[in-house]
């Protein structure tokens, strides 16, 4: 349930960024700058509509699993399930910012795609990360996609679980570093005009 919410949630963040570069090719972006709304409310509009776009998964993806599985927590598991895992999903938002603002509308889903699937895979939203091998797991505890699924791990079981703080953490890490390139992309873009 943890990682079906995780990927839910991550795939709808990561393709968030297709429609920025759909109106970065339109020219939508440029008139924009020519309004009173600062860059820095489209940025932000466009986060919301990601984090948005990430809720029916974790939503519906615990209720089905309370529902229909049986699956039981206390209230602070699903509270960590939910609200934690919507959350972490931020630098999914970022990331899909991102390559929207540096893709193209015919790649953009190519690259979303690839990103993804990679993200999970490695990460350890589809494959237990200890049948890995040992260099491979090195790469895991780097992608953000592991502490994802980490926030939401913590609360179904303690095997391959890591510290709660320590998973926000990281993931803050990931959300500035992903920031500061989504600004920075945006304001090349702008400076071009």
């Amino acid at each position: 349930m943890v990682n079906m919410t995780a990927f839910g949630a991550l795939s709808a963040a990561l393709f968030s960024g297709s429609r920025v570069a759909l109106e970065r090719a339109l020219g939508w972006q440029r008139q924009l700058r020519l309004t009173p709304l600062p860059g820095s409310g489209y940025l932000l509009a466009k986060g919301i509509t990601g984090m948005v776009l990430a809720l029916p998964a974790v939503v519906f993806v615990p209720l089905v699993g309370a529902v229909v599985e049986g699956v039981s927590l206390d209230a602070s598991g699903w509270l960590r399930v939910t609200l934690g895992i919507w959350l972490a999903v931020i630098p999914f938002v970022l990331f899909g910012l991102l390559i929207g603002q540096t893709g193209t509308p015919d790649s953009v889903q190519q690259v979303s795609s690839i990103t993804m699937l990679v993200m999970s895979l490695i990460g350890g939203i589809f494959i237990p990360i200890d049948t890995m091998p040992h260099w491979l797991m090195n790469i895991a505890h780097v992608l953000p996609s592991y502490w994802l699924g980490q926030v939401g791990r913590g609360a179904v079981t303690t095997d391959l679980s890591v510290n709660l703080g320590e998973a926000v953490l990281v993931l803050a890490i990931w959300t500035a570093v992903l920031g500061l390139a989504v600004v920075r992309r945006y304001r090349r873009d702008s400076a071009r005009v």
